[in-house]
């Protein structure tokens, strides 16, 4: 690729859940400009070249190395909270000390939430600015320069906060490069306490490095502490200065501190910084703030009773709960059983395809029912498919006959908890007709909890689930701390303080009041209200919150002037004067995008649609209606950062990366079909597929392996019988740096005395590109060096890493393109969870192609090129439908059978049926060698050749 000084190579924005409308976001990716495989959170730099040259790095002590020859001069963060509003700027310098041009990569990771509002860059003199555009006139604008040959980027993102966000730009021998991102953020109260965090992972030693946060709150600072996450790495480097309202925290280490040793040049700087505080608050009232025509509200009064709470732990025990997430899930309810107060009413619903209750009624949280309620819980045996409907309508039924029978305490709340890691597989399995159902039965009075587990669990539709029923959902990964999350989870949202919260401010002042999404009761976080204050009309706001706690109605009056923050905010240059005014924004936004996700008809939500649009503009902000455009002043190089509509896929929330495929690198038989130059992908547009090709190399069940060989214009098939856990090499091409391994299992057991195998895994390795790829029945991961990230099969995405292109099918197809001329297709068997014997697997197909090298080897490699076949004598077989045949390949005579096997692209559950003639003894005399062989220690392992 032709590489040019001070242009823009790619510009990646991507994120994830914030809002109702939105899911964990996964990119994806448009083959438009290069986009480059970074880790998150680091300056990852992609050299050119091989020498040695000396820098500025030398200040630091680094070696100049392949990496070290850009240097990073200074890295350095500012926040400022005002009022619990947070702003935060990121800037980055760096200075190429290589005699070459050199690629720069500026990827920060931004926690889930933060809008971005400003981002620019200087490159060798020439800045780049942003502004926020209507999504459409943002395409547009993008569209026109790549019609006119100028340098755009485009990637579209699939949630509305935004998780990470890198640039990359390519810039000449000694020249400077300046990145500066802003992004703003409100601070949630959560468990007593607010906790800042920011991510800090330069990646390299950083001659100047320094982090500042800035805390003003007027209700004033309670406490405040900044916890070791760095493994006492950076003990003392912190200095914390606390006064009654305002607080500083710094955090500059010398490069020295920064080391991972006293004699290395890495960084040990990688990870969170994390600011925790809480403020003063009144017993029962909350804080009310008038600043700039806006007021905030915010309601977390404290020293109140618990009320007492009906709830249902709604919890799946289907056979994909197996394992170590069952026995998190099972400690977590016992602590959360002994958490219950005696006057409590609670029981438990557990399914899989079918559905069963430890009692079919509420009973009292007794020392003896949370006993017996423990070792029900500790005697579930996982297995068996998903019936979400069926549990939900369960637990439904149970509270609505309670209340129905005047068996709940009138003073209580009334709540449901779903744990599930999986999509409905049994009974109702349409998304909407559960919803509907659970909608028409649910109560006014019950709110609905949602915690998704693992990959493969539909967030999205538990989210929606929830928000419909006034709840709120969660989700957590299969390799975190399941246990710690569901406790975490249950304390915020089931410690029931007020019920019947009501909110009013009277005078004709106020106007435009929105807050954050609460349900039937309030549960100790906070309760945020913001709204527009005309001073002409009134000098002061007054709130009436009503409320119901244990045992008495509630009247809480506040009230405050308009000046009274005046004074005191002005004392401060730290302070941020829009703090009012972006607080409002941000909730109104976010509200508004969880009506419109719920809108009952077209014209409402075209109507909320118009009003998120303007006050994204106006408040210049990206959300799923805007796009960021970002050019240099002169207009001669362009790009954007656009966030797509409301996608309803599920999303694994894992980062992904990629870059600019030329239009001839995608092999015709993978490519979509021709659009308009000025066309746009559709949202939710699938990744890359169309019709495979019909002759390929494919590994299929049990391991049948069918070869292609073109010039023959023949299929010749053979099977591995071997043993489950063992690697097999199946291309191994060491000059190329390409290699693929596959790692049997096996049945669940034997068949007429024969034990089935299979691949469960296979890996991929781009040596050049230090790049691995594993992809196995459960999950899809890209590794590159220590950074890894995730994908479900339950995604879809289309991602591409320097010359790698991956495309993922939403449950069934994963296709990774090298080039234009090399690419290998996994397809995904799944099988019935409950079948006796068998169990999920992947087949793996290869087009032919010439581009390995003349030593590619393994099972497939060495057919890569076609050895020469003579196939003769053609005569009945001992079965009549199986004809035999003598074959001559690589000075072996051998006997082989006419028979089928299945290619299973275009018809993943019955396959299409390939003639071939079939190699017995595993292969013996086609293949190299014995197929032992080809066994290797490890998924990454190149064959060793004799």
């Amino acid at each position: 690729m032709e590489r040019l000084p001070c242009t823009l190579l790619c510009f990646l924005l991507w994120g994830a859940q914030a809002s109702d409308i939105l899911t964990d976001g996964l990119p994806e990716f448009v083959d438009y400009e290069d986009l480059v495989e970074t880790a998150p959170g680091k300056f990852q730099l992609v050299s050119e070249n091989r020498r040695h040259q000396r820098s500025l790095s030398e200040e630091l002590g680094e070696d100049m190395d392949d990496a070290n020859q850009v240097t990073l001069y200074s890295y350095k963060v500012q926040s400022t909270i005002t009022s619990r509003m947070a702003t935060t700027m990121i800037q980055s310098k760096l200075v190429n000390n290589s005699p070459q041009p050199q690629n720069v990569v500026f990827d920060v990771q931004i926690p889930k939430g933060a809008f971005i509002s400003n981002f620019s860059m200087t490159v060798d003199g020439t800045t780049f600015t942003s502004a926020i555009k209507e999504k459409t006139v943002g395409r547009a604008l993008y569209a026109q320069a790549r019609a006119k040959g100028k340098t755009a980027g485009w990637v579209r993102s699939r949630a509305l906060d935004m998780e990470n966000f890198s640039m990359e730009v390519n810039i000449r021998a000694g020249a400077k490069v300046q990145f500066e991102l802003h992004y703003q953020e409100v601070k949630w109260r959560k468990l007593g306490s607010y906790e800042h965090k920011l991510h800090l992972q330069p990646g390299r030693l950083a001659k100047h490095l320094e982090v500042d946060v800035w805390i003003i709150e007027p209700q004033g600072i309670r406490f405040l502490h900044v916890p070791d996450t760095f493994e006492g790495h950076f003990e003392g480097v912190p200095i914390i200065s606390k006064g009654q309202q305002k607080a500083h925290v710094s955090f500059k280490p010398t490069v020295a501190q920064q080391r991972k040793c006293s004699n290395c040049s890495e960084s040990a700087l990688n990870g969170e910084l994390v600011v925790v505080y809480d403020v003063n608050r009144e017993e029962k009232v909350g804080e009310l703030q008038v600043f700039n025509g806006y007021f905030v509200h915010f309601f977390a009064p404290e020293n109140l009773d618990p009320i007492p709470k009906n709830i249902l732990f709604v919890i799946d025990v289907s056979g994909s709960m197996w394992g170590i997430k069952m026995k998190q899930t099972v400690e977590a309810m016992k602590t959360i059983l002994d958490d219950l107060r005696t006057e409590d009413q609670f029981s438990v619903v557990d399914f899989n395809h079918n559905v069963r209750s430890w009692r079919n009624d509420l009973v009292p949280a007794s020392k003896t029912q949370i006993a017996d309620a423990k070792r029900y819980i500790e005697r579930i045996q996982p297995s068996g498919g998903t019936n979400i409907n069926e549990a939900l309508l369960r637990a439904i039924f149970i509270l609505n006959e309670a209340s129905n029978l005047g068996m709940l305490n009138p003073d209580s709340v009334s709540l449901i908890i779903l744990v599930s890691d999986g999509d409905p597989t049994v009974g109702e399995l349409k998304l909407s007709k559960i919803q509907k159902n659970v909608k028409q039965n649910i109560q006014d009075n019950i709110s609905l909890f949602s915690l998704g587990i693992g990959f493969d669990v539909d967030y999205d539709f538990l989210k929606r689930l929830s928000n419909e029923n006034r709840g709120i959902a969660q989700r957590i990964y299969g390799n975190q701390d399941t246990s710690s999350q569901l406790k975490k989870f249950y304390n915020q949202v089931s410690t029931p303080l007020l019920r019947n919260v009501q909110f009013n401010y009277p005078q004709a002042s106020v106007t435009d009041v929105t807050q954050n999404s609460f349900h039937n009761y309030f549960s100790g976080s906070e309760i945020v209200v913001a709204g527009k204050f005309d001073p002409s009309k009134s000098a002061e706001v007054q709130s009436v919150v009503t409320a119901t706690s244990a045992n008495t109605e509630l009247v809480l009056e506040t009230l405050a002037q308009m000046d009274d923050l005046e004074e005191f905010l002005s004392k401060d240059k730290h302070v941020d004067p829009d703090f009012t005014r972006k607080l409002w924004a941000y909730l109104t936004i976010n509200q508004m995008l969880a009506e419109r996700s719920l809108a009952p008809t077209a014209a409402s939500k075209r109507k909320i649609t118009k009003t998120i649009l303007q006050m994204s503009l106006e408040h210049h902000i990206v959300t799923p209606l805007t796009s960021m455009v970002i050019e240099n002043s002169a207009g001669d190089e362009r790009m954007l950062a656009d966030a797509p509509p409301q996608d309803h896929t599920c999303c694994s929330g894992a980062l992904y990366y990629g870059s600019k495929v030329a239009p001839g690198s995608i092999p015709s038989w993978a490519s979509p079909s021709p659009t308009p130059a000025t066309a746009m992908l559709a949202v939710g547009a699938k990744p890359v597929e169309s019709t495979p090709p019909p002759h390929v190399i494919r590994v299929e069940n049990d391991p049948h392996f069918i070869i292609y060989l073109p010039k023959s214009q023949q299929n010749i098939c053979f099977n591995i019988d071997s043993e489950p856990g063992k690697i097999l090499s199946l291309v191994s091409d060491p000059q190329s740096g390409i290699l693929v391994n596959g790692q049997l299992i096996g049945a669940k057991k034997p068949e007429n005395g024969k034990l089935s195998t299979y691949f469960g895994k296979l890996g991929f390795y781009f040596q050049r590109e230090d790049m691995k790829v594993e992809v196995s029945t459960e999950a899809i991961t890209l590794s590159r060096g220590a950074s890894a990230t995730h994908l479900s099969w339950s995604d879809a995405a289309h991602l591409v890493s320097q010359r790698v292109l991956v495309s993922v099918k939403k449950g069934n197809v994963v296709t990774l393109t090298l080039d234009k001329e090399i690419s290998f297709s996994v397809l995904l068997h799944r099988v019935w969870k409950k079948h006796p014997i068998n169990v999920d697997f992947l087949g793996i197909y290869i087009p032919p192609t010439n581009k390995f090298s003349p030593n590619a080897h393994g099972l497939l490699g060495q057919f890569m090129h076609e050895p020469k076949i003579h196939i003769f004598n053609e005569r009945p077989g001992k079965e009549p439908a199986k004809p035999e045949a003598s074959m001559e390949v690589k000075g072996h005579k051998l006997t082989v059978t006419r028979g089928f096997q299945k290619d299973y692209r275009t018809d993943a559950v019955f396959g299409t049926e390939v003639p071939c003639w079939f190699v017995h003894n595993s292969g013996k005399g086609f293949i190299d060698g014995h197929y032992k062989d080809y066994f290797v220690p490890q998924l990454y392992s190149f064959l060793k050749q004799p």
